[in-house]
């Protein structure tokens, strides 16, 4: 309705102005000299009104905008005018006012509702701009560096020069693991950035965890799984040996006194002998064991080159192409770019390929048309990994935790620290291995490497 109203008037003056210049020229043409002045005098007055009019609209509406940009929401216009255009312009302008200040109110109050959360946050949040500058940084994170109050980045420095090297160069989306010792205790965090853009400037919000209590979690829970195998492959070799010893003890004990030997018979004696048999070969097999354990424990750090994986994996399918059954099990190998290369220790990671393809190759052996696959590539994150993926019967969710733990297996041969051995090679390497297992399906073993 103001709308309406303002350019109405607008015409109004502007058809005016257009009359009273004809007549300005009219009065010109027929020298009517007294029509000249009064015409133009005339004609100025309304331009100046016209200027006034639309002068006094735009510089209220300019307050008004300056006034919202200020977050300056006292600002009223008055309602009671003389024009009927300026009238409507000022409610409307007033009801704007008010519908912006009851957003604004409840827009505080999310942000104030938003910043508690953040500073209740049991995780450390920080939002760091292009020159260092940290703009936010919840209580959390202050208590986790033992610092207060955090400005910028080169404060970090104080608490850790190796820490804040970290901060300095980490690159978006990426996650890092640095621990903390101070005089008080040592704190494992976990960091991780993620970039954003707020009002047209770049950011990096930094998330810090520290992550101490799920390690500790991880490591009893690694603990008592190593300890359930250990205790089943122990009493497996100690039981018989129990058993027999106890038996061969009552062949030579009578009430409790050493038995004559014409206590002993044939039998007996070969019942001995067969007895101690069975107990030098579990003893045997106790230090096979045993030396599994060690080998365990004594992996060498990696003595790494560059290796071109077309010809890496070409290795492998030599040396698993005898273990292939005629017509039951196809086996490829597939490398994507061809001058893929690797940074790695050629000989450690040809022993973790050979594992993993040997289990691949005895999953399928009872499957119809069984494949074998493995695969050397990059992929989105730039990140390079080798797979080997195969149609087999797959591992049972249940187990998907356990089969890395060491000397857990589920086969009736072999030690089961196979798994255990290939994924500490490439921890070593700086790398993982993943693993993913659809029953009936597909079952990847996936090496990424850093």
């Amino acid at each position: 309705m103001a709308s309406r109203n303002f350019y109405v008037q607008l015409i109004f003056r502007v058809v005016l102005m257009a009359l009273t210049a004809l007549a300005f020229a009219f009065s010109a043409i027929e020298l009517w000299y007294f029509s000249i002045v009064f015409s133009l005098i005339f004609l100025v007055g309304q331009v100046y009104s016209l200027i006034t009019f639309i002068n006094s609209t735009n510089r209220k509406i300019a307050y008004f905008f300056d006034a919202i940009r200020n977050e300056d929401f006292t600002l009223r216009f008055p309602e009671k005018v003389s024009i009927k255009s300026f009238k409507e312009l000022n409610q409307s302008l007033n009801r704007v006012n008010s519908l912006i200040q009851e957003i604004h109110l409840e827009m505080q109050v999310r942000e104030k509702y938003y910043q508690e959360i953040l500073k209740q946050a049991s995780i450390g949040i920080m939002t760091i701009n292009e020159k260092g500058h940290i703009l936010f940084a919840n209580p959390t994170l202050e208590k986790l560096l033992n610092h207060s109050p955090l400005n910028h980045i080169k404060q970090i420095e104080q608490i850790d020069e190796n820490l804040y090297s970290i901060f300095k160069n980490l690159k978006p989306f990426e996650r890092k693991l640095f621990q903390l010792t101070n005089e008080r205790e040592q704190t494992q965090l976990s960091l991780k950035s993620t970039p954003l853009t707020l009002d047209g400037k770049s950011l990096t919000l930094v998330v810090v965890q520290d992550i101490n209590a799920e390690l500790d979690e991880k490591e009893i829970e690694s603990w008592i799984r190593l300890i359930r195998v250990l205790t089943h492959e122990i009493m497996n070799s100690i039981t018989p040996i129990t058993s027999i010893s106890d038996s061969i003890i009552k062949y030579y004990s009578k009430d409790g006194e050493i038995a004559s030997l014409k206590d002993l018979d044939d039998h007996k004696i070969k019942n001995t002998l067969k007895g101690l048999e069975v107990i030098k070969e579990q003893g045997g097999n106790l230090m096979e064991f045993v030396q599994s354990y060690r080998s365990l424990l004594s992996v060498p750090e990696p003595n790494r080159t560059i290796v071109k994986g077309k010809e890496f994996l070409g290795k492998i399918d030599v040396l698993m192409s005898t273990r292939l059954e005629e017509e039951q099990t196809n086996f490829t190998v597939r490398c994507s770019p061809e001058d893929l290369e690797f940074f790695i220790d050629e000989k450690q990671l040809t022993q973790v390929l050979i594992n993993l393809c040997k289990n691949a190759l005895q999953s399928v052996k009872e499957v119809e048309s069984g494949q074998v696959q493995m695969k050397a590539g990059i992929d989105n994150d730039g990140r390079k990994y080798i797979e080997i993926m195969d149609n087999g019967p797959g591992i049972p969710p249940d187990l998907l935790d356990e089969i890395f733990v060491p000397f857990f297996t589920t086969k009736n041969e072999g030690t089961g620290i196979g798994l255990s051995l290939s994924k500490q090679v490439m921890q070593l390497h700086g790398g993982s291995l993943k693993v993913h297992s659809v029953p009936y399906g597909e079952t990847i073993f996936r090496l990424n490497f850093a």
